[in-house]
């Protein structure tokens, strides 16, 4: 027995003699002295935010780490600058083995107690408008409600855009990280005639990545798979993303199943899906159909799916999809007018917090993108309806077997309210029938997977401190992560109203969430001045005078 336990102490301490070897392996070989630690200057940005801090102590936390996996914790979590360096957990069976030890401290010191902390969400589609509706308006609702990162559509133009990026990465404004979407060829001095040559694809591209793009919109290259190909292969050859909105005009030469063996990163909104499974080479289009008109654009875009071959679909196109390794961009959220255009034009929030500009983009006319509910049926919201559950269908069924659904709202579009959209996006997830920690992890660790950011997604010790701080238990109930929060019922089963992201941390500045969405109703107000379009819906039920 002596001898047994002798050779077990030898064996033992070998074993701890190799792991305290592979933890120093781990570590760094030297420490970075302070002269060269980077330098963090903390600054304020009025009563909206303060940061990043050279410590900044987040205790008491329940984390949900945003790889799918449940809520643990409490946690005391240690961020210096722009990064989480510690994470001490104070569970009951780590207390009891652990003992008794000091709490953490810092510069500033939040206590989180009963709150949940979470990755910030990462947004891969939206968009920020132009004037008069100001870009703040944006930027505040989308923090508000949980987006740290976004691939905006350079909607002001391609310097604007970079420019704003550059201003969010220093920290110098409030805004959430950007990666602006840009069209192939865009800040390149090629030709048209250039940009279809297939053979200078990586040219091109080698020049847009020079100029510090990362993502790729293909939106109307479908017209040329060989193009479409080149231009994927050479963008993963560069360290940058494609991004496909596959146009109807296109569809009979690229569909879904073709772009993702392709090449292409993700595929974006619904089209292309249904296409991919009919019987013939095209959708049905009818006699009179024009694809510049939007009105017959998106009635034919639900229409399709009634016809599509649901069998094939979850078969045989899912089977391509995954072989192929595409990322699903869904954005349901901008296509849910379809479905019921009343309950999208009278919705809690638009009253206090659409901005004017918006609202009249969003009202029925020709002239505006995304505007075409005018002469739109009930047939063609029956469509909408079908559509939306065969559509859930593929998607529940694409991140059943290992697929990977990212995250975008495609926002600041038919009656997708920024911010607001965030949310409604994410329940439309479930909806589809993903676990709400699965959808979770499509915001999160999937769009950084997605967009090739290794260091963002999770709630983790090396990880970007872009975070949530949220009253109440997001995998319980995604309303929670609304401004307004959601009634539940206290432990004395009175009824109460949560209070939705208490912080977002972006790079480690903390904003005051409840402050943003006062600026961001400030600006509404001051948006009535603009003249009001013709609201044919709202004017039925205004008070009749004399």
């Amino acid at each position: 027995m002596k001898r047994t336990a002798a050779r077990l102490a030898s064996v033992a301490t070998a074993s701890l003699a190799v792991c305290s070897s592979l933890v120093a392996q781990a570590r760094p070989a030297t420490s970075p002295s302070p002269a060269s630690a980077p330098t963090i200057v903390t600054k304020k940005f009025g009563d909206l935010g303060e940061g990043p801090y050279k410590s900044l102590v987040i205790r008491n936390a329940m984390v949900i780490p945003g790889h799918g996996g449940p809520p643990a914790g409490p946690y005391d979590i240690r961020i210096e600058g722009t990064m989480i360096t510690e994470m001490v957990p104070f569970d009951p069976v780590t207390a009891e083995r652990a003992g008794a030890r000091p709490r953490m401290t810092g510069d500033r010191i939040i206590d989180a107690g009963g709150k949940f902390v979470m990755p910030g969400m990462i947004d891969l589609h939206t968009h920020i408008r132009t004037l008069p509706m100001e870009i703040e308006y944006v930027y505040y609702l989308k923090l508000a409600m949980g987006v740290t990162t976004m691939v905006n559509a350079a909607d002001r133009g391609y310097v604007d855009g970079m420019q704003e990026a550059k201003r969010s990465a220093a920290n110098e404004i409030i805004a959430p990280r950007m990666y602006p979407l840009v069209s192939y060829g865009a800040g390149t001095s090629f030709t048209r005639r250039q940009l279809d040559d297939p053979a200078l694809a990586p040219q091109v591209v080698k020049a847009m990545a020079g100029n510090g793009n990362r993502v790729i919109s293909m939106d109307p290259l479908g017209w040329s798979l060989e193009l479409v190909a080149a231009i994927a292969k050479a963008a993963k050859e560069n360290g940058m993303i494609t991004s496909f909105h596959l146009q109807p005009a296109n569809t009979a030469v690229t569909q879904a199943v073709k772009a993702a063996c392709a090449g292409v990163t993700m595929i974006e909104h619904h089209y292309g899906y249904a296409e991919s499974s009919l019987d013939g080479n095209t959708q049905d289009f009818p006699r009179n159909y024009e694809y510049g008109n939007e009105n017959d654009r998106f009635r034919e875009a639900g229409r399709v799916w009634t016809y599509a071959n649901k069998e094939r679909l979850l078969g045989a196109v899912v089977d391509s999809l995954l072989k192929c390794g595409v990322t699903m961009l869904p954005t349901r959220v901008v296509y849910e007018a379809n479905r019921d255009v009343i309950r999208a034009t009278s919705l809690p929030w638009t009253e206090k917090y659409t901005h004017q500009a918006l609202w009249n983009w969003n009202m029925p006319n020709p002239a505006f993108h995304g505007a075409y509910h005018y002469d739109w049926t009930s047939d063609d919201e029956y469509n909408w309806t079908a559509a939306y559950r065969l559509w859930g269908d593929l998607i529940f069924e694409f991140n059943k077997r290992g697929g990977r659904v990212a995250f975008g709202t495609d926002d600041n579009y038919i009656w997708a309210t920024p911010g607001f959209s965030t949310v409604r996006e994410l329940q439309l997830g479930r909806e589809t029938g993903m676990k709400t920690l699965e959808v979770l992890k499509s915001a999160t660790y999937n769009s950084a997977k997605t967009l090739g950011e290794p260091l963002l997604g999770l709630v983790r010790p090396g990880y970007k401190a872009d975070l949530l701080i949220v009253d109440g238990n997001p995998a319980a109930n995604l309303k929670y992560l609304y401004s307004f929060g959601d009634l539940t019922l206290d432990k004395n089963g009175a009824m109460y109203r949560t209070k939705g992201i208490v912080h977002t941390i972006k790079d480690g500045v903390v904003l005051e969430n409840a402050n943003l969405m006062r600026e961001v109703e400030r600006m509404v107000q001051a948006s009535r001045k603009l003249a009001p379009a013709a609201d044919p819906v709202r004017d039925l039920f205004k008070p009749s005078g004399k």
